[in-house]
């Protein structure tokens, strides 16, 4: 599909940061014209740090921001697979897009980090069962969701069985609330996407990686005859502007990352060369949406600057 280009904040607030935290930022987001205002789903921190004052639920917070805001697209990258049944999370996911009035997506994965499984009880399947289950969910949370008003749901599969669903409630966003698939998979992933996504989204990945990936989902959708228009491609990078070269110092040093690496590896620099990276990446990608990694939550100006700076020169 043809679209505005559009820059979209992406929080990971499994590293320490409470709901009022998010709701500032989605606010802040919000009010300085971002697209949308996205979170992980995670229930255990990354990396140093306490991780203090502990993990949020991710759909129990984008259904408080759905109430707390009011025009700002509302989403994970990606919620897991192996922590919620499928039912249940069609249920919640459908649920919020009511409660937002239609401003919900639903980005989900396999799950991946052992560790957050471990701590919190979560049974964690060996990688193929994963991914088969991963599958399994896709098909059944779009089926409820496309199943007609007054018509049942019925699904049999190897991990999860339905009968006589009344695939209830229905999202406000109509067949369903954007779908969100991504990875880096050579072939399973790229006929999920092909199947199932409205978005293909790439993190933290280099511009080669990003366009041979794009590409492998181009194929796939050409080999069940769907347009390869239709599925957004989007990507996230961690974000780290400056005015200057002691701003960017400064703000890599916030978040424990070298300025040099980010510039490479990331979205660093000043507005000029950040604007300069997205443009590359859009010529050699086709890239339509850019999810802006925001390690350091109480730095708002961070988020203003890229939105005065770079937002308006991304037409």
């Amino acid at each position: 599909m043809s679209e505005a280009f559009k820059l979209r904040v992406f929080t990971e607030p499994q590293q320490g940061a409470t709901y009022d935290d998010l709701l500032r930022v989605a606010r802040t987001a919000e009010s300085a014209g971002y697209d949308a205002f996205f979170r992980s789903d995670h229930f255990l921190k990354m990396g140093g740090g306490s991780g203090e004052p502990g993990p949020t639920d991710a759909w129990l917070t984008l259904a408080g921001l759905a109430r707390e805001t009011s025009r700002i697209r509302l989403g994970t990258l990606m919620s897991a697979g192996t922590f919620r049944l499928p039912g249940p999370l069609a249920v919640s996911v459908a649920q919020a897009d009511q409660m937002s009035g239609g401003r919900v997506e639903f980005g989900i994965g396999s799950g991946w980090y052992e560790e957050e499984h471990t701590a919190y009880g979560i049974p964690f399947p060996p990688l193929r069962e994963r991914f088969d289950r991963y599958a399994e969910q896709l098909e059944i949370i779009t089926g409820l969701w496309a199943t007609p008003r007054g018509e049942t749901f019925d699904y049999d599969g190897t991990y999860y069985r339905l009968a006589d669903s009344p695939a209830l409630p229905k999202p406000v966003q109509s067949p369903r609330p954007p779908v969100l698939v991504g990875g880096a998979g050579k072939k399973r992933t790229p006929m999920l996407a092909a199947r199932y996504a409205d978005e293909f989204n790439l993190p933290f990945v280099d511009v080669d990686t990003a366009a041979t990936q794009f590409g492998r989902v181009e194929q796939a959708c050409a080999e069940i005859g769907r347009e390869p228009s239709e599925i957004v491609r989007s990507a996230a990078l961690v974000l780290c502007v400056g005015e200057d070269d002691a701003q960017v110092e400064s703000r890599a040093a916030a978040i424990g990352r070298d300025p040099d690496e980010l510039r490479t590896n990331g979205l660093a620099g000043s507005p000029a060369q950040v604007v300069d990276t997205i443009g590359y990446w859009r010529r050699r990608t086709g890239l339509n949406r850019l999810y802006l990694q925001v390690l350091d939550l109480s730095d708002l100006d961070h988020l203003e600057l890229v939105a005065s700076k770079v937002m308006p020169q991304l037409s």
